[in-house]
């Protein structure tokens, strides 16, 4: 047993190893051999394979700068989905206590309580005063 593990440690060193976008295409080929258990599609069995071996390609490689650069690659792109995800959450959850206006000057958005009536609003950026309705 002590054989095996050696071995098995001797053929780890070196590589790359499991990261985040490993872990999506593993995701996504398990869903799509799930999808084919339902749905018979020699495409999608393909497609699944094709991530399954890719992601196995990355976890074993030795060139881990490009691997890493990959990763990040992909790391940026969901950030900056989560981050649009996010705000648009976050307006929506806002919408119901709070208006959104856009200075008529330098186009600033001024976030301000909802059921005051008319106020006077006065830009932080650019100190212009507008009138509007909450």
């Amino acid at each position: 047993m002590n054989k095996f593990r050696e071995k098995l440690t001797k053929f780890a060193q070196g590589r790359y190893g499991v990261d985040h976008f490993s872990k999506l295409l593993m995701f996504i080929s398990l869903l799509l051999l799930i999808i084919t258990l339902f749905w018979r599609s020699t495409l999608l069995y393909s497609l699944a394979l094709v991530f399954l071996f890719y992601s196995y390609f990355r976890i074993f490689s030795k060139n881990i700068s490009k691997r890493y650069s990959e990763n990040q690659t992909y790391l940026n792109i969901r950030y900056k989905f989560l981050g649009r995800f996010n705000q648009f959450k976050a307006r929506c959850k806002d919408q119901k206590t709070h208006k959104i206006f856009k200075c008529p000057s330098c186009r600033q958005k001024i976030r301000v309580p909802r059921g005051k009536g008319k106020i006077e609003i006065k830009c932080p950026k650019c100190r212009l005063s507008f009138i509007k309705n909450t």
